[in-house]
């Protein structure tokens, strides 16, 4: 597989949420299995369970952070295991030609979802594996982007040229024509695993015991995605993350003892509705 080439990432544009049909299909407490026996001179494994690009609040996957893992890996070979709604593509392409630039064979474990910006990370693999039960989901570049019928045709065509460069991964892949792909892009296509795997996305199939389900992160699983709904709502209003990640932490903030819960919650809503309704207010004028 190539290294990506793309060009500067256009101005004044958000691409740090993870497109809502994705999110809403993401399941958070599919993850890898530990290996037993693992140790420093087996493959180095990378988990890439969150959305890509820096989350409101600090996490998420991004470049520097793999960037950290690769360097420590030195010529280890890498398993990269994957389950993510997508979000941030510029990151994507960016922890995507890191991984084609590692020096050992990186093999990529599909463990639930591979959507969006995930997708192209998981084409780094000299592997793939997927699950039966997995899906990659491709599409053109989504992002939140504010200005006049100017501004947002010189954004459309920027990141025309990001589509392409996808367009090109998933196609050498593959070895789907290009302009086919485009057009499965243009659709926002959700490839099984079965399917991945048939259409040349995929080499294999996971086996099953290679998948656990993580009882905490089930539990926690509405919250997460309900959060992350929020913060993309607020980034389409054009908040940047600095005001998001102080309005969440406000609204998800522990009341103290001496405090009712029910106010404090009304509160903290009531404020995070008041500033994005501001905000867009503002926009308007």
């Amino acid at each position: 597989m190539p290294v990506a080439h793309f060009g500067v990432r256009p101005d004044d544009v958000r691409a740090d949420c993870a497109p809502p049909k994705a999110l809403e299909r993401w399941q958070p407490e599919l993850q890898a299995r530990a290996e037993a026996g693992a140790d420093a001179a087996g493959p180095l494994v990378i988990d890439i369970m969150d959305v890509i690009g820096e989350t409101w609040d600090g996490y998420g996957v991004t470049g520097r952070r793999i960037g950290a893992l690769l360097r420590n890996a030195g010529d280890r070979d890498v398993v990269v295991n994957i389950n993510s709604p997508g979000g941030d593509v510029f990151e994507g392409l960016a922890v995507y030609n890191m991984l084609r630039g590692h020096k050992g064979d990186v093999t990529v474990r599909v463990v639930g979802l591979a959507a969006s910006a995930a997708s192209v990370i998981a084409m780094a693999g000299d592997r793939i594996e997927i699950a039966r039960a997995g899906f990659l989901m491709i599409h053109n570049t989504w992002v939140f982007a504010v200005g006049d019928r100017h501004d947002l045709g010189t954004v459309a065509g920027q990141l025309g040229a990001f589509d392409d460069v996808m367009a090109e991964l998933y196609a050498v892949r593959s070895g789907i024509d290009a302009a086919e792909i485009s057009q499965m892009m243009d659709r926002a296509t959700w490839i099984s695993g079965r399917a991945a795997i048939d259409q040349g996305f995929a080499d294999d199939l996971l086996s099953a015991d290679v998948i656990a389900v993580n009882i905490e992160a089930r539990a926690e699983a509405p919250r997460v995605k309900n959060l992350a709904r929020i913060d993309a709502a607020m980034a389409r209003g054009g908040l940047p993350r600095s005001e998001r990640r102080n309005l969440i932490k406000e609204m998800t903030s522990t009341p103290r003892a001496a405090d009712d819960d029910m106010p404090s919650a009304v509160g903290s809503m009531a404020a995070l509705m008041g500033s994005v309704t501001s905000f867009l207010g503002e926009k308007e004028t």
